[in-house]
């Protein structure tokens, strides 16, 4: 069995009691960073063996984990959120469905509905985009983001947010809605409602950016449903 489990994206309390649970019950713990694991597992008092899981190793390791998973019960975690949601995580669920091994993702913390959920903007329908490709393709990502007929989410980076904001206004211009959060259940969790200019000035105004941040940009006004 595959449990396919959800860590904190900040506060180490929005992990769930069956999370915390299924850790304790594994027989062996996968993990993007183990240094990461290790950290919340030596938080919730739990010992496991982990091994390292990750983009740059999943080809290398994915016969052996799968084989392992059908005798075993393995669970997988990525640093935070949900394993395979602009993480890791892919290419081990599909691999155990094609072997008949039960694959199972515990319900758990995302920043995507959170983000959603407080941009004020309309959510019956929404497209998530993720992480915009950072050279390569990227212009048309933005030309098809900019033309959505629902909601939009990305993610970014602290280091490119500024990049993706200014080059959001010139594929939707400066008026379209837009609501920025960064480092959700963290600490200085901080959200910014505006429109992409209003938005663009306010993070060019601060000294210093940091923190991981999810970008809710409304959609196109005369597509919007």
């Amino acid at each position: 069995m595959l449990y396919l489990i959800p860590t904190p994206i900040g506060n180490l309390s929005d992990i769930t009691l069956r999370a915390i649970e299924k850790l304790k019950e594994v027989d062996l713990i996968l993990a993007e960073d183990t240094r990461v694991t290790k950290r919340l597992l030596n938080h919730l008092k739990i010992s496991k063996p982990i091994q390292s899981f990750h983009q740059n190793n999943e080809h290398r390791r994915l016969n052996d984990v799968v084989a392992m998973a059908k005798d075993q019960d393995l669970a997988y975690v990525t640093d935070a959120g949900t394993p395979g949601i602009s993480d890791p995580g892919f290419l081990l669920v599909r691999s155990c469905i094609q072997a008949d091994i039960k694959v199972e993702c515990l319900p758990g913390p995302t920043a995507l509905i959170p983000a959603l959920v407080v941009s004020g903007l309309p959510i019956d329908r929404f497209y998530f985009e993720g992480f915009l490709p950072q050279k390569k393709g990227r212009q048309t990502r933005l030309t098809f983001v900019s033309n959505q007929s629902s909601t939009v989410v990305l993610y970014e980076s602290p280091h490119r947010i500024i990049k993706c904001i200014d080059q959001l206004i010139e594929h939707c211009g400066p008026d379209r809605k837009v609501c920025v959060v960064r480092e959700i259940s963290k600490m200085f969790e901080e959200k910014i409602y505006g429109s992409l200019q209003e938005v663009a000035d306010q993070l060019k105004a601060k000294t210093s950016i940091k923190g991981e941040f999810v970008v809710v940009l409304e959609a196109k006004p005369n597509l919007k449903n």
